[in-house]
């Protein structure tokens, strides 16, 4: 039984990854997310933000809160890893720029196939990343189901207009159910890092990228909430890659599992206060 719910969930992420990604495709044209990707400075904003300030922050945090290794070195490779897939989903939750959003997703994607190979050797001493490996689930799941979905809706714009909504419904209703067996399937886990300071690193640590990019986003209450969203949400599966295959110690899984559930915990609640602000500014 417990196999059969691990493959569900497997499944789960994979439906919600392809779904969401192909039916924001079809919402979307390739310039538009382009032309929000021509500002200099946000461009070097968000960067900064996610690949500065955050492995700077959870080291800073792995110095202050007496965590174990693995969990220690989870919280790293979380820390390497932006762009998460349920941003767009986010944005939508909060009604904030979902072609920002999109834009934003799709940069920090491409900026980690690039950071973590390079970073993770000098974060975490003697760990080796395969660049290969941790582009090959992003590519697959993420960008070409999103190029897919916009030469689609340039061709055939009327079967856009009508699959997209379906699509992004499908994509949520799978993310829901991943993050209940993502829940289930861990209770163990999740509990027996109770009092070790993971939870408190985790939550503090995605807390603090959501204050840090809502701060330093300008006058814009959108553009705030999506650097917010953009810093805060990581990309727990990205961070997985390496720690499944160049780690033996359980802890670090463990550490990313945990990160998983309290980030998306997180994130829809900075979403749903993101939402209250944007109503407030009508």
């Amino acid at each position: 039984m417990a196999h059969l719910l691990h493959l569900i969930e497997k499944l789960s992420l994979f439906v919600f990854l392809v779904s969401s990604m192909l039916g924001m495709g079809l919402s979307l044209a390739p310039w538009a997310i382009l032309a929000r990707l021509r500002d200099v400075r946000l461009l070097l904003l968000v960067l900064g933000l996610n690949f500065i300030l955050a492995p700077a922050f959870a080291l800073l945090l792995t110095v202050i809160i007496p965590l174990q290794r693995g969990h220690a070195i989870g919280l790293l490779l979380l820390s390497s890893a932006a762009g998460a897939p349920f941003l767009p989903t986010l944005a939508k939750t909060a009604r904030g720029d979902l072609v920002l959003s999109i834009a934003l997703m799709a940069l920090l994607t491409v900026g980690t196939l690039f950071f973590m190979p390079v970073a993770l050797p000098f974060m975490i001493p003697g760990f080796q990343a395969n660049p290969w490996s941790i582009a090959r689930p992003l590519i697959l799941l993420i960008v070409l189901p999103l190029l897919a979905g916009m030469l689609i809706g340039a061709r055939v714009p009327s079967l856009a207009v009508r699959a997209a909504p379906i699509l992004i419904k499908i994509g949520n209703a799978f993310l829901l159910l991943f993050f209940v067996l993502l829940v289930v399937l861990n209770v163990r886990p999740l509990l027996g890092v109770v009092g070790s300071g993971a939870i408190a690193a985790v939550a503090l640590y995605v807390t603090g990228l959501f204050a840090a990019g809502w701060t330093f986003g300008g006058a814009k209450v959108e553009v705030r909430g999506a650097l917010g969203l953009a810093t805060a949400a990581r990309n727990f599966g990205a961070a997985l890659v390496p720690a499944s295959s160049n780690l033996s110690d359980p802890a670090v899984e463990i550490m990313l599992t945990v990160s998983a559930v309290v980030c998306l915990v997180i994130s829809f609640i900075a979403a749903g206060w993101l939402r209250r602000r944007m109503v407030a500014t009508l």
